[in-house]
């Protein structure tokens, strides 16, 4: 079997493999993994990678490089090389070898396996992770002569070995709810374990009154912990037994990372398909059936978190996923063939309803509240939709309602397109007046100008008369001014910009105009005062 190059750095980059410098074209696949051996002539590496072991220095890896080229090599990797000099960025691409660097906290063994297991796989999300997890634990368990789980980093059983009646229980617990009990989670972080535990690379025993004692190691990758592992006993481990341990720690977080390549793989090729059923076009209705998606009755949940907007970085992708990953859960509970993808910093969900789907608006808000405490997000939710074609429709929908919300400056919010169709108008109008550069004109350009070169306010006084509905005592109390002082106002700013405000369209009109380019003007926006004299207050 074979894996490309680029899939390869796509799945392994961000955990012990990275690409220290790449040819022009990243397009080879790797059929295979080869260990070098100085002692020895090259094998024949055809596209192959090779993993460099003991090779140091620019001129040796620039050397070795050429040789791998002559033999149509895919790759090397060398360990911890930093960022490779001009000279050897040339080199790689005059051979058309990529450079790889191995994180220097990983090991070659590690890399190895990993490697021809993804080979091995062909396809990296094509595994059945979950039982070989459960295989590792009883093979554990059978080295130990103790019951063993799996854990990751936020305590959740991954998987279990048999033999678990022989615990306390506290473990019978653990695994029933597939998850170590809050309360205990809560003890061993104020007991400083799990800190102790991920700064040692050792096992540590663990004993607290009322349960059996427990040994654990963390399980990790370089220097990224992936989670731990976990031995209920009777006494601590001997030297032998402990030193199993650690070994078999080792060969869980090979699992654990083939785990997550596939639960990776899967995630984007989900991703890559319901993007294609979201945009529409010739391929959409292959995608869903790929995916199995329902495509009639379906509406377009567009969820998005809240807050300041912060660039790409680790830590926010890494939110935005988890947020995703909660959506998927929800509607996949609501309706089997639901789907759910993280698309440019928005989770889109499509969601089978029956009826009319006014069922989404619920679904969506039970979302929220669900998420509340760990998250701040609005939720737009698009047309009922009978096709492919539809669907694309229902997700621009489920668009413009979440830029409503975000317009709003609200978090916590579900809305349905259709009760904020006007509003979503008026941001598309404005969207094309900023798009052709197009500045206000007429009548508001003339109040504007007026405002800006005599420090005058008729701009805001046009706008509470018009929100107002033409109430003049409400109109003045909103401005703070006495009644007949906003009644020469208005006669002003009709003098000024020529405005019959008796014509509901002249009216119509000015009401969008200041809905487009606002009410106040620039030096009103700066916080200036009213001629900076001080306001009389209205009489009552």
């Amino acid at each position: 079997m074979v894996t490309g190059l680029k899939r390869v750095l796509e799945d392994l980059g961000s955990t012990v493999l990275g690409a220290a410098a790449l040819p022009d074209e990243v397009c080879a696949e790797i059929t295979g993994v080869h260990i070098y051996d100085p002692l020895d002539e090259l094998p024949a590496i055809s596209d192959g990678l090779l993993l460099g072991v003991g090779v140091e220095g620019e001129d040796r890896v620039s050397a070795l490089l050429g040789e791998l080229g002559e033999r149509g090599a895919a790759g090397l990797v060398v360990k911890a090389l930093g960022d490779p000099g001009p000279a050897l960025q040339a080199r790689v691409r005059q051979t058309g070898v990529a450079l790889l660097g191995l994180t220097r906290a990983a090991s070659w063994a590690q890399i190895a396996a990993l490697l021809r297991s993804l080979l091995s796989e062909g396809e990296v999300g094509d595994t059945e992770n979950e039982a070989d997890l459960f295989a590792v634990a009883n093979a554990v368990c059978e080295l130990l002569d103790a019951p063993v789980t799996i854990e990751d980093r936020s305590s959740r059983v991954l998987a279990y070995s048999v033999r678990q009646e022989e615990a306390d229980e506290y473990r019978v617990e653990t695994i029933l709810g597939r998850q170590v009990p809050e309360r205990f989670v809560r003890l061993y972080e104020e007991m400083g374990f799990f800190r102790r535990l991920y700064q040692s690379r050792e096992p540590l025993y663990l004993a607290v009154e009322g349960m059996l004692p427990r040994v654990a190691i963390a399980v990790r990758a370089g220097d990224e912990i992936l989670g731990s592992l976990w031995a209920t006993v009777r006494e601590p481990l001997g030297a032998q037994r402990e030193a199993a341990f650690a070994d078999a720690a080792k060969i869980v977080a090979l699992h654990l990372l083939r785990q997550r390549a596939g639960a990776d793989a899967q995630r984007r090729l989900r991703t890559e398909l319901l993007s294609t059923v979201l945009a529409g076009g010739e391929q959409a209705a292959e995608a869903a059936a790929r995916l199995d998606l329902a495509t009639d009755r379906v509406r377009v949940l567009a969820a998005q978190l809240s807050g300041p907007a912060e660039g790409p970085n680790a830590r926010t992708e890494s939110e935005r996923q988890r947020f995703c990953d909660a959506l998927a859960l929800h509607v996949g509970a609501i309706h089997p063939r639901a789907a759910a993808a993280l698309v440019g910093g928005v989770a889109y969900a499509v969601l089978p309803l029956n009826g009319d789907g006014s069922r989404a608006r619920q679904v969506a808000e039970d979302f929220l509240a669900r998420i509340g405490a760990r998250h701040s997000a609005n939720i737009g939710i698009g047309r009922l939709a009978g096709s492919t074609t539809g669907i694309a429709r229902s997700r621009a929908d489920a668009d413009r309602a979440l830029r409503v919300l975000q317009s709003r400056g609200v978090t916590g919010a579900a809305v349905d397109f259709r009760d904020v169709h006007f509003e979503s108008l008026l941001l598309q109008l404005g969207d094309l007046a900023a798009s052709q550069e197009q500045p206000p004109s007429g009548p508001y350009e003339r109040l504007a100008e007026h405002d800006r070169d005599h420090g005058s306010d008729l701009l805001p006084t046009l706008a509470a008369y018009l929100e107002s509905f033409g109430n003049i005592n409400e109109a003045a109390a909103s401005v703070q001014v006495h009644p007949n002082t906003f009644r020469y106002r208005l006669r002003r700013l009709g003098e000024i910009a020529g405005l019959d405000l008796g014509d509901h369209d002249v009216r119509l009109a000015m009401m969008l105009q200041l809905r487009l380019y606002g009410s106040t003007t620039e030096r009103s926006r700066l916080g200036r005062s009213d001629d900076a004299r001080p306001r009389r207050r209205p009489r009552m």
